[in-house]
């Protein structure tokens, strides 16, 4: 079986923002397919769409309530058949978001569900008695504030919501709610697609005795779902099972794969990554948040990657550094450079280096930073609740520019659902023309990781040289390379014993044994020289 995957750069393109055809202020599937040739132009091998489905867009189509359509703000089943055609024209695979551990609370199995404790769906969302002072069975939370229960008078129960009220979690302990999201999964299997992104797959079971989740000691907020270790709400081992029949379903075609988003951080989401990915009958691959944080050292690094290989060493991991959930890594990482589009060309080597599977988010190819909203322009849930001490994820959702010389950056002749800032069109893609735009780089990056089977499959082994450097070789059928990294905003020197030369778009200079790499720099020497600071 063709296992494309391994390899891969993915890129992210969250279809609100990416091209409006329409003149709606949202952007849709046909704005997709008209963008494609620049997707391609980059050197990518896939894109993976955020959800598209028939919603109320409650959490921006993460509400699903028809898993087997198209929402009309985006389009037609036609218009996605269309768009899967022209990117398969281009040689680009298609992945897409699947919602499977929650729906919409307007999804007809929901809407059957809450009727009664005695009808045929009455079992397929998670369901509980209250304690006998009336209050939720237990103390779990909801990611978006406040309790993960909802009362409904009807069957006189809670039903448990992970994340918004709007959002009821399924019980994927019915194995006929498992039959039916398999269903789904086939429908879009064959129309075409060449793989899933499954939403936060962690959730997908509960403790099916519903115990209080531990407290933890070490959260200091602001938000409040971090005041629990939530050992009893997600992670839990059966997940196992349902992963292994996913794996099946997408076995019975060719040249299929799955990645899951592990709704965790630290240690936990790197054991998750590792036994979610172990052996060859579960998920392709995983990643987590571990590099969406605000940490930016050679250790973190370095533990997120030997953590994954540790735990699992026939595993596969996937790798970003920004998507449409978290700050823009150019400003998260702000504090460690001067120099934005310097830090933008080293993320691009760095993440383009690492071993496994690699995404990227929309506009990070143009270095776009975070864009600053004001209360009266947000749409995210969590935001509108918690503002101004939790700023949410539109700040990372606005439209993709293309021209600032259009209205609205070419995203869209109206006012969009997001606004888009100056700061954001002055890097619009028709203006990164030079050899040395932040576009250009990510070209060229690209191009040389294709060029280089020790970058695409290579084995790694990292050196131990001190902060702020990271450093690795990869090695794979006789080729070595060596990658080094400056994680800081002062210039700094290597010494290097060994005959060596650099090789690829390196932000260096060599000369004898003096390796000098710049603020935030980088190099690719050939071979596996010896190296000291």
């Amino acid at each position: 079986m063709v296992e494309w995957w391994r390899d891969a750069v993915i890129y992210q393109i969250y279809p609100r923002s990416f091209q409006d055809s329409n003149g709606d202020g949202i952007g849709d599937l046909p704005g997709i397919t008209r963008r494609l040739d620049h997707v391609a132009a980059l050197g990518v091998d896939a894109i993976w769409l955020s959800p598209f489905f028939t919603s109320p867009q409650k959490d921006m189509g993460y509400d699903v309530s028809d898993y087997c359509d198209v929402d009309p703000l985006f389009g037609t089943l036609a218009d996605f058949d269309a768009m899967v055609a022209r990117a398969h024209q281009l040689g680009l695979k298609v992945i897409i978001d699947q919602v499977l551990s929650h729906s919409s609370d307007k999804h007809p199995w929901f809407q059957e569900s809450r009727q009664s404790r005695d009808n045929p769906k009455a079992d397929w969302y998670v369901w509980a008695d209250p304690k006998p002072d009336g209050t939720p069975p237990n103390n779990w939370p909801s990611v978006f504030g406040g309790p993960a229960w909802e009362w409904e008078p009807r069957r006189r129960q809670y039903y448990l919501h992970n994340f918004l009220i709007e959002q009821p979690d399924l019980n994927l302990w019915n194995p006929d709610v498992q039959d039916a999201l398999l269903k789904t999964m086939r429908f879009w299997l064959e129309r075409g697609v060449d793989g899933f992104r499954l939403d936060t797959v962690n959730y997908y079971f509960h403790d099916d005795k519903l115990r209080d989740n531990p407290p933890n000691p070490d959260h200091k907020g602001p938000e409040t779902y971090g005041f629990q270790r939530h050992v009893y709400s997600k992670n839990r081992p059966e997940n196992i099972a349902f992963l292994k029949r996913m794996r099946a379903l997408t076995d019975e075609y060719d040249a299929r794969m799955m990645v899951g988003e592990v709704g965790d951080s630290g240690q936990s989401a790197i054991d998750i990554m590792a036994a979610y990915t172990a052996g060859s009958d579960r998920l392709h691959m995983c990643y987590s948040f571990e590099m969406l944080s605000p940490e930016f050292t050679a250790a973190h690094f370095r533990r997120c990657i030997e953590g994954v290989h540790k735990g699992a060493p026939d595993g596969h991991s996937c790798w970003s550094f920004s998507n449409h959930d978290v700050v823009r890594h150019v400003t998260r990482w702000s504090a460690h450079a001067r120099d934005q589009d310097a830090l933008a060309r080293q993320s691009a080597a760095m993440l383009l280096s690492f071993p496994g599977t690699i995404c990227l988010y929309q506009g990070e190819e143009l270095g776009l930073t975070e864009t600053t909203l004001v209360y009266e322009e947000l749409t995210d849930p969590p935001a509108l609740r918690f503002w101004p001490e939790v700023k949410g994820r539109d700040g990372c959702r606005t439209p993709m520019v293309w021209d600032a010389s259009e209205p609205h950056a070419g995203f869209s002749t109206v006012k969009p659902w997001l606004p888009i800032k100056p700061e954001q069109a002055a890097r619009a893609v028709a203006g990164q023309t030079a050899n040395d735009s932040v576009l250009a780089a990510y070209r060229d990056t690209l191009a040389f990781r294709k060029s280089q089977p020790a970058l695409r499959y290579g084995a790694t082994t990292f050196l131990d040289l001190p902060e702020p450097i990271l450093g690795f070789t990869r090695a794979h059928d006789g080729q070595r390379l060596t990658a080094l990294f400056n994680l800081s905003p002062d210039p700094v020197a290597l010494t290097v014993k060994d005959e060596t030369a650099l090789t690829g778009p390196s932000a260096a200079t060599l000369s004898g044994e003096r390796l000098d790499l710049p603020a935030n720099g980088f190099a690719w020497l050939a071979g596996a020289p010896r190296l000291s600071v």
